[in-house]
């Protein structure tokens, strides 16, 4: 199973959940910024303003915004050839709505890609992932408003202009696919105007989650098409929360259910960003939920004409469905299904399935025949420090492991996997709980859920596993 010459290995962050200094440089409140931590059994809520004596994660997180040199020198040292991060808008644009950018936010990432240029990794760019202008969200409801689009535009381009010679591999939207899920009006489309409460407990409105989706496909082909008339050699591509399920029982019923359920959650966003245009599955759920979305003159064009060069996603776990109420439901995070008697879990309930990987990988493949990432994939779990600082995750060196064979079984299948990335390669913020405590990193952040402690960052016995693959391009996974 010989991974391809050149193949990507790395790690992924994100701004919200790594960066911290949420108000340094001139820096605005993004949504995350309003999000306060949880634990796996208390979610997470969101404020429209800040309550004293409680903690916001995302304001500190894991400080990378102090600690870039040092943690890309970890990543180095480690072998990356390429480390996935996000921009935060708000610091480049800190309400979304200023005709001229902050230089100080641009200033600092020249110096993160000059940093990676460095050491000959490769920059892989979200431009957006998970946090918006909470400023958009009180003028517009988030994406709802179509004028979020020209705002996003301006984000974009300037990212685009600055940073073309320094960036080649851009995601537009983060797994743009949450948003078919209300969760996803906090997480991706920001239509939480006047909301305060659980994370779990958003309104759900399928008209507004649809309309703002229709937004962030169209920001998202001009995008591509700026990026392909501006800067040709550039590479775009979009990023899907792949969450495989299987029918529970041949029954007809689950077998259509999971049919409904993967075109709705995996495959929709897949296809407009790929094939350019609004399946006929979602026409007929559009009638069925009483959406109607409102498009203006060109937009069906802009969708044919912005999209993707290659296609990326996560993949944590994958779940059953069942037409039969009774069954047990498993948990996950905005991801969920029935369990499946066949796999084991992890310490958050998420089911773990290895080879579930290679068949998403092949179904993806035969579907777009583009280009593949995997962009995030990772075990979240209690790390314990040892007296002498060792921190030994066995459990996470298996879980990458199984996960690495697959996708090698996956490119002797065929499929034109480009890369992988990690998710969380230092500790950071989870998104879903707002906790520290479930740690995916390579590197341990000594951050805990009481916002104590020292950023000190110290290596786990996953790092040293992690280095020896690279340096075999995975041909060594003892």
């Amino acid at each position: 199973m010989a991974f391809p010459k050149g193949f990507l290995w790395g790690g992924a962050t994100a701004a919200n959940q790594f960066e911290g200094a949420w108000d340094v440089d001139g820096k605005g409140a993004s949504t995350s910024d309003h999000c306060t931590n949880g634990t796996h059994t208390t979610p997470k809520r969101v404020t429209i303003g800040f309550e004293e004596g409680t903690l916001y994660p995302s304001r500190e997180a894991s400080d990378f915004y102090h600690h870039y040199k040092e943690d890309i020198a970890l990543y180095a040292e480690m072998g990356f050839k390429t480390f996935r991060l996000s921009i935060a808008w708000t610091r480049i644009f800190p309400t979304g709505m200023e005709s001229e950018p902050n230089e100080a936010g641009l200033a600092f990432y020249d110096k993160v890609f000059d940093e990676c240029a460095k050491y000959g990794i490769e920059p892989l760019v979200t431009i957006s992932h998970y946090e918006m202008p909470y400023a958009l969200v009180e003028k517009c409801n988030g994406w709802e408003g179509r004028e979020c689009i020209d705002y996003f535009m301006n984000y974009a381009t300037c990212i685009l202009d600055r940073y073309h010679d320094k960036v080649k591999y851009w995601l537009t939207f983060n797994e743009i696919n949450v948003g078919v899920m209300p969760a996803g009006s906090i997480l991706s489309t920001g239509t939480i105007k006047g909301y305060e409460g659980s994370f779990y407990g958003v309104p759900d409105e399928p008209q507004v989650r649809f309309q703002a989706m229709h937004h962030q496909f169209v920001a998202s082909a001009l995008t591509v098409i700026y990026a392909h008339e501006h800067y040709p050699e550039l590479k775009i591509g979009n990023m899907i929360a792949f969450g495989g399920t299987y029918p529970l029982t041949p029954n007809p019923d689950d077998m259509l259910l999971n049919q409904e359920h993967m075109q709705l959650n995996n495959w929709f966003c897949g296809d407009v960003q790929c094939r350019g245009y609004y399946p006929g599955y979602m026409w007929r759920y559009f009638k069925e939920h009483g959406v109607e979305i409102k498009m203006e003159p060109g937009d069906l064009e802009t969708l044919r004409k912005g999209t993707v060069d290659f296609y990326t996603f996560s993949y944590y776990m994958t779940n059953c469905m069942s037409a039969d109420p009774e069954v047990e439901v498993a948990e996950g995070n905005v991801l969920s299904g029935v369990k499946n008697p066949y796999l084991e879990a992890s310490d958050w309930g998420w089911q773990i399935d290895p080879k579930g990987l290679r068949w998403v990988l092949n179904e993806i493949w035969d579907r777009y025949q583009l280009p593949m990432m995997v962009v995030e994939n990772g075990l979240g779990a209690f790390d314990t420090v040892e007296e002498d600082g060792s921190i030994h995750d066995s459990y996470r060196i298996d879980y990458l492991r199984r996960h690495i064979e697959q996708m090698g079984e996956a490119i002797e299948d065929g499929v034109n996997l480009i890369g992988y990335t990690t998710w969380g390669c230092t500790d950071l913020v989870s998104a879903s709980t707002g906790e520290m405590a479930k740690r995916y990193g390579f590197v341990f952040v000594d951050k805990y859920d009481d916002g104590t402690g020292t950023l000190a960052r110290s290596r786990k016995d996953s790092f040293f596993w992690y280095k020896k693959v690279i340096a075999t391009n995975g041909e060594d996974l003892a």
